[in-house]
């Protein structure tokens, strides 16, 4: 059985969602603050943590960078937040969270994401390649996940560089932001603006060496391929 904690200090949303979870067959603890949420994530064996962004002590983003830090099992994360700006939400998946749910949100809906969040697993790199790929003066090594541009390193979010490593070995290939979302990331839910910026920052990131084209009214596609792959 699947162990699921739910971290809120919303007395209302820890017990509904533990009602739904149980009745969609995990196991569930809960917290009511971010010291306790650490205490039962070194005490229990837990799959999945739903962790409040802006509950007290160590909040849901501290405690999903914490997680990340560590070695060994990795809890899978969705972050809860009542954040509504793109940066807000973003700095969530920068910290590695798997999933995040904007509240208000349906119970329903948030147990369906726990779902397709255990379905897939712990979110990897993407496993396109194993080789160095150039482009210009570009590199950029899958094995290492490290990238040069002429020569300098540059320094990229774990989601940026799985972006950057799917566009160039799918070189002048179109993906729309749901494609990328699903294919990159294995997102089945997702705000697409979450792409959108993702890809302006590996641009800027890059500067002149990006190859990243807007196809208006489809997406995005990495022109012009690489040099030479290793």
């Amino acid at each position: 059985m699947t162990r699921v904690l739910v971290a809120d200090d919303d007395n209302v949303v820890r017990d509904m969602l533990r009602r739904y979870l149980e009745r969609d067959g995990h196991d569930v603890s809960t917290a009511r603050d971010g010291n306790e949420a650490l205490q039962l994530l070194d005490s229990e064996r837990i799959d999945l943590a739903i962790l409040d962004v802006m509950m007290p002590g160590p909040d849901g983003l501290e405690i999903c960078r914490t997680l990340r830090e560590r070695s060994g099992f990795r809890v899978l994360v969705i972050l809860l937040t009542a954040l509504t700006e793109e940066a807000d939400r973003i700095a969530g998946l920068e910290v590695g969270a798997d999933d995040y749910v904007t509240k208000p949100f349906s119970p329903r809906e948030l147990t369906l994401r726990v779902r397709s969040v255990l379905r897939r697993g712990p979110t990897t790199s993407t496993d396109a390649s194993t080789a160095t790929v150039t482009s210009g003066g570009l590199v950029v090594s899958a094995a290492a996940r490290s990238v040069t541009v002429n020569g300098r390193p540059v320094s990229l979010t774990n989601r940026e560089f799985d972006l950057l490593l799917f566009l160039v070995t799918h070189a002048d290939v179109v993906f729309s932001r749901e494609e990328l979302l699903k294919r990159v990331w294995q997102w089945d839910f997702g705000d697409l603006s979450t792409v959108t910026v993702h890809v302006k920052r590996l641009r800027s990131k890059l500067g002149d060496q990006h190859r990243v084209q807007t196809v208006w009214g489809r997406g995005y596609m990495w022109s012009g391929g690489p040099d030479a792959p290793g």
